[in-house]
């Protein structure tokens, strides 16, 4: 690999590192938590702020480079990217702030959720965010950000306060709800399709330090009876709770699961609880009592041990594939296509997690954010192909794509859920979204972003730009 040329200029115009395959650690500057993608950049820029990514930005741009943004590197899709590309990476950006009277948080663009669990919990405090803890903030909330708060507090985009986001042009802009609220709209929901985003100011809510934890498994033969207990337990959840329903989950060989059970194919309903113990445990009593479970957990934990329990599931250097999709409703049809497809999975690492929205997520207008679902939605599901190798992971693959046809037609509109592409088109992309909100999105990416620069992600392709004497409107 050829080093670019005017490198070293760039080298010493950062107050960060420029690595390239002359540096000993350029193998690790590229890793990626999915294994499957083997990107080799002619260049990382480890960014330490805006000006560094301004600089980055314009130096890709003058030498016709394709510019990828990396925060927490925690993405499952697999672009295409050339030898010659520009990565920016934002993981020295990973400061944490908290600010508990006003119940205010920020934290740099390269932070992981731990991060900000760890610096929030000592307030008793917390974002809604995911529920694996090396996922990066960024990627999380410019998707979405589904997790075991989201009845209580929404999505992670939905307590997004402000941003600092730099440009294509290599402005550096402050973002919120009353400068360059169209910025603001789009970010909420429309990816890193507009900027780089190397800070967040995120709207904090009591929770913790200890919460409550109800897990209960059941084997593959009573699989429809155990999603059809959890739909009718999601369907009368509290606020206060959370709710996800594992599916096509293999029994780990974890201390609380008897040894007799050690990878069995089953079913596990995880009902999580904010407020007291005894509140959770009448909200979870009839669950053993309607289906006695094969092994159960019930116990409070620490919040941030709680945001780790997926942890194990999905280590770095995986090799993934996954798709999501919304649902309006947990029908017996859907159970039924869940349960005849489940045992096709070859991996036991391979699941399907159904989490039950609701309550404040229900709350946000449908057109209040750029988020790529609607607000009516019940259930989202994210189908995961998880594998140690790419021989492994080839059957799952498919399999992921199997399940995902097959459930199409029970999908709302929106029927796909961004944050859980791994590939996509223009259309699928427009589906996503719903014709309306792609279309202001992407007026708003032609104001921001004209020559798409960003175009390294779930992509949304710039509006053509007005005739003379027109106007661009934001939406």
């Amino acid at each position: 690999m050829q080093q670019i040329p005017g490198i070293e200029a760039l080298r010493a115009q950062l107050t960060g590192r420029v690595i390239d395959k002359s540096d000993l650690d350029y193998d690790t500057a590229c890793s990626l938590w999915n294994g499957a993608i083997d990107h080799r950049p002619a260049a990382v820029a480890r960014c330490t702020g805006p000006s560094d990514v301004a600089a980055t930005i314009a130096f890709g741009r003058e030498r016709g480079l394709q510019v990828l943004v990396r925060g927490g590197a925690h993405g499952y899709w697999a672009t295409a990217v050339p030898e010659n590309d520009l990565v920016i990476d934002l993981s020295d950006l990973r400061g944490v702030s908290v600010d508990p009277g006003s119940r205010r948080v920020w934290c740099g663009g390269g932070a992981i959720l731990a991060d900000l669990d760890a610096a929030t919990q000592r307030h008793g405090l917390a974002v809604p965010g995911g529920v694996i803890s090396h996922i990066g903030v960024s990627g999380l909330a410019l998707g979405g950000g589904f997790g075991w708060l989201v009845h209580k507090a929404g999505l992670t985009v939905d307590n997004l306060l402000s941003a600092e986001v730099v440009t294509a042009d290599g402005r550096t802009l402050g973002v919120s709800a009353g400068k360059h609220s169209d910025l603001f709209w789009a970010l909420r929901g429309g990816g890193g399709n507009f900027g780089v985003v190397t800070g967040f100011e995120f709207r904090l809510h009591e929770v913790g330090p200890l919460v409550h934890l109800g897990l209960f498994f059941w084997g593959a033969e009573h699989g429809a009876e155990a999603l059809r207990l959890g739909r009718e337990v999601a369907a009368s959840l509290p606020r206060d709770a959370g709710l996800l329903l594992a599916t096509g989950l293999t029994a780990p060989s974890a201390p609380f699961v008897p040894e007799r059970h050690h990878g069995r194919l089953g079913y596990a309903l995880m009902v999580t609880g904010f407020s007291t113990a005894r509140r959770h445990q009448r909200l979870i009593a009839p669950i053993r009592e309607a289906l006695p479970p094969l092994f159960e957990l019930v116990t409070s934990l620490p919040y941030v041990e709680l945001q780790k329990m997926f942890d194990s599931v999905a280590p770095w250097g995986l090799h993934a594939y996954g798709k999501g999709l919304y649902l309006q409703e947990l029908s017996d049809e859907v159970i039924a296509v869940l349960t005849e497809r489940i045992p096709g999975k070859s991996s036991p690492m391979s699941l399907i997690s159904i989490f039950s929205l609701g309550g404040a997520f229900a709350d946000v207008a449908e057109q209040e954010t750029a988020f790529g679902g609607s607000r009516t939605t019940r259930f989202v599901l994210n189908l995961t192909a998880l594998a140690p190798d790419a021989e492994s992971l080839a059957p799952d693959h498919a399999w992921v794509d199997s399940v995902w046809q097959a459930l199409a037609p029970y999908a709302g509109e929106p029927g796909s859920s961004v944050n859980s592409m791994a590939d996509y088109d223009e259309k699928g992309v427009q589906a996503a979204y719903g014709s309306a909100k792609y279309q202001r999105l992407a007026r708003i990416k032609a104001r921001y972003d004209p020559e798409n620069v960003f175009r390294m992600n779930v992509n949304i392709k710039p509006a053509p730009q007005p005739s003379a004497g027109g106007s661009l409107i934001a939406g």
